[in-house]
């Protein structure tokens, strides 16, 4: 048997990984439709740690204390600001009689660690129920927290929601940002929906103040300087006590990074914590990259090797149609349509700086959160 030839075996089996991760992981979710009743309010606490973001709290801020619910707190959790961050959380306490302050000065154990901040804040809240955002975040309606905190029950104790980046038009970077962002959405919601949760975003989930009291809170990663979200989700979550909110309303709104480095830097510290999953986890998602990233690297190649390219094309063909189904639905779930058809450029791109990430990492590992 020749080496192509090899090559080309080779290359079915990963179209078939391919092919049978998306129907079996992500198909099912992407043609879940969002379920949007809503519950009688429960008394939330809203927790936003934000360090150096005065801009960002004067326009998002209000957004979140106007929202259409009936019993809820804003806990401000200043994290060492340097700049006007303090000044304009006191303002919005002054102004507001739901904003709660709590102003975390630097200490040498826990020097540039949000989770200590964000301890302190998760102790200073009064309510059992905790909503998670960032100072650079907006709801999508006033109805967020309505939404959020209808997914709460006897047994759902942690809600996953969506984090949604702002659109910028002739802006490659943003296209590729936003993909990425549907792409991991789609996977953390598919294994929650499979009852095998795994990860969620800071800029929009929930959970009960219980949990994390139960769990020691941040303890057995507070020196890992990410993590805050997925890795203590990572930890908590199960097949009963996880459920999802997908619906519009429900989705908060970040301007991204406008410069490759900036945004280099962040995907930087996320990927950081991936090493510290779930054996489970680190398996099932090991499987689907690495099978993605041999399908463009054999695919390729056996394009320049001058493999029978009828069969070629017919397989990259079937893995293109199968991944464009889920990622189809999942984009006009989440409202990034206009991204379906660039999804094929976008994947190569993004597969090439994931690897240049993965082996920036190793060579040594982001320091800070900010």
């Amino acid at each position: 048997m020749s080496f192509t030839t090899i090559l080309f075996f080779t290359f079915v089996v990963i179209v078939g990984i391919q092919a049978v991760y998306y129907l079996i992981f992500l198909f099912s979710f992407s043609i879940k439709r969002p379920e949007t009743q809503i519950k009688k309010h429960v008394p939330v606490s809203v927790i936003i740690c934000a360090k150096n973001e005065a801009e960002n709290l004067k326009q998002n801020l209000p957004l979140v204390l106007n929202q259409n619910y009936s019993n809820f707190e804003v806990v401000l959790v200043n994290d060492s600001s340097s700049d006007e961050t303090l000044e304009v959380m006191k303002q919005f306490k002054t102004n507001y009689g739901n904003v709660k302050l709590v102003d975390v000065k630097s200490i040498e154990a826990f020097w540039g660690n949000k989770k200590y901040a964000l301890t302190l804040g998760i102790k200073a809240s009064k309510h059992d129920f905790l909503v998670f955002t960032d100072a650079d975040c907006k709801p999508r309606s006033n109805k967020w927290l309505a939404h959020i905190s209808s997914k709460f029950s006897n047994q759902k104790a942690i809600v996953l929601g969506y984090g949604a980046y702002a659109k910028k038009h002739f802006s490659l970077l943003n296209q590729l940002i936003r993909f990425e962002t549907v792409m991991t959405a789609l996977q953390y919601f598919s294994y929650a929906n499979l009852g095998i949760p795994y990860m969620g975003v800071g800029r929009n989930m929930a959970y009960r103040k219980e949990l994390f009291f139960n769990n020691n809170g941040f303890n057995s990663h507070m020196t890992i300087k990410s993590g805050d979200d997925d890795l203590f989700i990572n930890e908590i979550a199960d097949t009963k006590n996880t459920a999802i909110c997908t619906s519009k309303e429900s989705f908060t709104i970040s301007e991204s990074k406008s410069s490759f480095k900036d945004w280099i830097i962040q995907k930087r510290r996320h990927v950081s914590t991936a090493s510290l999953y779930k054996t489970k986890h680190k398996f099932l998602l090991g499987v689907f990259y690495t099978s993605q990233l041999l399908f463009w690297v054999l695919g390729i190649l056996l394009f320049i090797l001058s493999y029978d390219w009828i069969w070629i094309v017919m397989l990259i063909t079937l893995r293109f149609i199968v991944q464009l189904l889920s990622f189809g639905f999942t984009a006009k779930k989440l409202n990034e349509i206009n991204l379906i058809f660039l999804a094929p450029f976008l994947e190569l791109f993004l597969i090439t700086t994931q690897l240049s990430i993965f082996i920036a990492n190793l060579i040594s590992t982001p320091k800070h959160w900010k």
